[in-house]
């Protein structure tokens, strides 16, 4: 396949082109290209990605298995001993390790693919036309030739000419720096010119503020301004406190086993046992103290929690923000489609003294019915209460409009009717009335004066109170010879009335804001509404309004005064779209692990600040790819639900971590320490593999494992230094009981050097899977019921523990049959174990347990 940099070139550069030239030169026309020829570009030029992307192939999974330095040191180690003709040893060696890396990759592969299922179903996708037909396609499918047709909340799939632009402004921050977004228009730029004067120019990864336009893609993919600076932006999100945790936990064991390997290959060498023989015992042995199968452990529990939470109608765009939706203790979320139904009804058009009135409802509905901008329920509501009074938009034509936006709050839309013209503006209260001069009543117009004012701001008042959000609706009439608006015809305009909306509270809602509670997260709620909306609310879901913060006053807070006050407060009302992210800032400097549920425009600074960014599958685009999960459906049960899946994945990880800490580490260091004072090894290199092989088969079974329910109500993190505390302390009793066992074998038993390595192969091999079990769960471990595979893969493989030296094929592996009162103390000594690291399990947790 042909990359994406044989994209047609001009010598003129396509901004500097004239447009003729470029549908020429593209080989496209205005209605788009015929679908045929769209379909061979895309498979001429690749997908319109930043990297193409290749699907997860199973041949690279089962590679990356062998990338590892430590199987890179067995293969070699095992290739020496078949060069001295061992070949035996060098057979069995490599025979685990295949073992070991086919059980990693079933596990790693099955759970990518599954990952790619899910991420296809919240792609991006883009409308645009092919052969004069409006589509609705995946982003990634965009070729150059493309007619893509954008509105405010779009993500900007290429870069492309703007050919149609109607109050057309973009954020184009990612790419430019620009802080505002900046207007967009047809026509030519010289050729010189940079980024930010291409002010004819669209770029991918960049997203439409407001209004609307028609662009023809002429760069896809790795041609477009995004794609050639990828690198150097920071494309990668931020690493999770779970990630930094487990990298730091990596560094420590390849520093210990670094260590180790060197330290008894020397002293094994130095008291003159065989250097080849020494060399695979001290590679097997640093091999025993990885956790190998943690990657693949983390990224089954992750997919698994993914799958989990697709089930609950929760779909997880990237995996390591499961484990901090775990961590999460702060959700803000505005209250829109949340704590509300989402649906929107009208349920007032009333004139400015507040009486019903036919006419506020026919100018509202002219407004709403002939917009072309952001798409929005309440425009949604006002269409449907104007088609069941039986208002028929064919009344009135178009003439222009004026596209809604965040600073002016307004939305204006000129028609035609009867020879005369009429602009109809409506919007937010405060600004409405900023450019109105005028005041009608009962069909009459006069000046409107302040005691209007004092009046209509007591109605606003009123109904706030009484949940309802309110819009103001104004109107002019104007010249029938002007043909093109701005915001600066939004002056002198004549105040109509008010369109008031309900948004009745979820069902079941309050119960769900209980669980949370229970679960330890703290509800905030950041709305753009007012404070008498946002509080009626508040009180109908039964939520205790704890403090009230609002947009003007948090405007003049320090950030040290804000970080109490975010703590302090949990209904922000008035916000502005730039204060939602300095409060989830604000929260995050406190210690808070924050998640923040949006689905606008303005939401995606916020979204993308937060630990845990929520959006649904309704949002636009840009909030939908800020977010680090989208939700099906638009509710907050759902994400109880994801809470407690991001919990469950993190306790099985946290498993398999204090399974391997406790019993590997305490086995490995004791083998290390025999080797220096025994006058043979005590295991030999295969066993130690077969060991580590059959140990971590019961380990997969972690990701299914049933987690206790006191785990799941509150959140958790990984910390370090409680890891490295359970290390010690298990790793220890560990060492302790091992060396008990050498002391049974040597000194009552008079064990030979084959017995001794098949007794300390059982015992060890016994203590690693039953302790899992045991350190599993914090309750006593009978109490807690394991997961069905982990259970049943733990017992059998503890029989053929047992049963290994009688078993037939036991000489390949070195071992020889034990007398059976040596098997008795080595069962009686593993029980102790299993009772001893069960009662100092209480005592740590009652000690240590607020660390994590």
């Amino acid at each position: 396949m042909r990359q994406h940099s044989h994209h047609p070139r001009a010598p003129t550069p396509y901004w500097a082109e004239a447009l003729e030239g470029l549908w020429t030169r593209l080989k496209s026309q205005p209605d788009g290209l015929n679908p045929a020829e769209a379909r061979r570009r895309l498979q001429q030029w690749g997908p319109n990605t930043l990297q193409t992307r290749r699907r997860t192939t199973a041949l690279a999974v089962l590679l990356a298995q062998f990338k590892s330095p430590l199987v890179l040191m067995l293969v070699f180690a095992a290739s020496v001993s078949a060069l001295v003709q061992e070949w035996l040893d060098a057979f069995i060696v490599l025979l685990i390790v295949l073992g070991s890396a086919l059980l990693s990759f079933v596990q790693e592969y099955s759970a990518s693919r599954a990952v790619e299922k899910l991420l296809a179903r919240v792609q991006v996708r883009v409308w645009l036309l092919r052969g004069g037909q409006t589509l609705h396609l995946p982003a990634e499918e965009v070729v150059p030739g493309d007619v893509v047709l954008l509105s405010a909340g779009s993500l900007i799939p290429a870069d492309g000419r703007v050919l149609e632009a109607k109050d057309f402004f973009v954020s184009q921050a990612a790419l430019t720096g620009e802080t505002f977004p900046v207007e967009k228009l047809p026509g030519v730029v010289p050729p010189e010119a940079s980024l930010s004067e291409r002010t004819n120019c669209v770029f991918m990864g960049t997203s439409v503020r407001s209004g609307t336009a028609r662009v023809l893609v002429v760069e896809t993919g790795a041609s477009t301004a995004f794609g050639k600076i990828a690198d150097r932006l920071a494309l990668r999100p931020p690493e999770t406190e779970f990630e930094r945790g487990i990298r730091q936990f990596g560094f420590l064991l390849t520093q210990v086993m670094l260590l180790m390997v060197l330290l008894v290959f020397a002293v094994n060498v130095f008291g003159e046992k065989p250097p080849i023989d020494s060399l695979l015992f001290a590679i097997a042995l640093a091999v025993g103290l990885t956790p190998e199968l943690l990657p693949a452990i983390i990224g089954v529990n992750l997919a698994k929690g993914a799958q989990r939470m697709a089930r609950h109608g929760v779909i997880v765009r990237r995996l390591s923000a499961i484990e901090n939706l775990g961590s999460m203790d702060v959700l803000c979320t505005d209250k829109t489609g949340t704590l509300t139904e989402g649906v929107v009804r009208l349920d007032g058009a009333l004139d400015s003294g507040g009486r019903p009135s036919s006419q506020v409802l026919r100018q509202a509905f002219w407004n709403a019915y002939f917009q072309t901008g952001l798409a929005n329920p309440l425009d949604q509501a006002i269409v449907q209460a104007a088609s069941r009074a039986g208002l028929d938009a064919a009344q009135a034509q178009k003439v222009d409009e004026i596209p809604y936006d965040f600073s002016r709050k307004r939305l204006s839309v000129v028609v035609e009717q009867s020879g005369k013209r009429l602009l109809v503006t409506k919007g937010a209260l405060e600004q409405l009335l900023e450019v109105c001069t005028d005041l009608e009543e009962e069909g009459q117009v006069r000046p409107l004066d302040d005691a209007d004012l004092v009046r209509l701001e007591a109605l606003y008042s009123h109904y706030s109170e009484q949940g309802y959000r309110v819009l103001g609706l104004a109107c002019k009439l104007v010249s029938t010879q002007q043909a093109v608006f701005t915001r600066d015809d939004e002056q002198d305009l004549t105040f109509q009335g008010f369109l008031l909306f309900f948004d009745p509270p979820k069902a079941g809602v309050q119960d769900t804001l209980i669980q949370l509670a229970r679960l330890g997260v703290n509800l905030k709620i950041i709305t753009g509404d007012n404070r008498k909306v946002a509080a009626h609310l508040a009180a109908r879901v039964g939520m205790e309004v704890r403090g009230l913060l609002t947009g003007r006053e948090l405007a003049t807070l320090p950030d040290e005064a804000l970080w109490h006050q975010a703590e302090r407060c949990n209904l922000f009302v008035e916000v502005d779209p730039t204060q939602k992210e300095r409060l989830i800032l604000a929260l995050q400097k406190t210690g808070h692990v924050v998640g923040y549920m949006g689905d606008g425009i303005n939401d995606a600074p916020a979204l993308h600040a937060a630990d845990v960014g929520i959006s649904v599958d309704q949002a636009v685009d840009v909030a939908k790819e800020a977010a680090d999960l989208v939700l099906l459906e638009s509710d907050l049960d759902v994400l109880r639900e994801g809470i407690e899946e991001g919990r469950k994945t993190f306790a099985n990880t946290l498993k398999y971590i204090f399974t391997t800490t406790s019993a590997n580490f305490g086995n490995m260091f004791s083998m290390a320490g025999a080797s220096a004072f025994l006058p043979f090894l005590p295991l030999l290199a295969k066993q130690i593999l077969l060991n580590n092989f059959l140990s971590d088969l019961p380990a997969v079974g972690l990701a299914t494992d049933n987690v206790d329910r006191e785990w799941l109500e509150k959140p958790h993190r990984l910390n370090m230094r409680f890891i490295r505390n359970f290390m010690v302390v298990f790793g220890l009793i560990s060492s302790v009981f091992d060396y008990l066992t050498f002391g049974l074998l040597l000194w009552v038993f008079r064990a030979s050097s084959e017995q001794f390595r098949t007794g300390w192969f059982i015992e060890s091999l016994l203590t690693e899977l039953l302790v899992a079990l045991v350190v599993r769960t914090r309750r006593p471990f009978f109490q807690s019921r394991p997961g069905r595979l982990l259970l049943w893969s733990t017992l059998l493989l503890t029989v053929l523990a047992v049963l290994m030296p009688y078993l037939p094929f036991s000489g390949v592996f070195g071992f020889v049959p034990l007398p059976y009162p040596l098997l008795l103390g080595l069962l009686d000594l593993t029980l102790l174990y299993v009772l001893l690291v069960e009662w100092v399990k209480g005592i740590f947790h009652r000690r240590f347990s607020s660390q994590v």
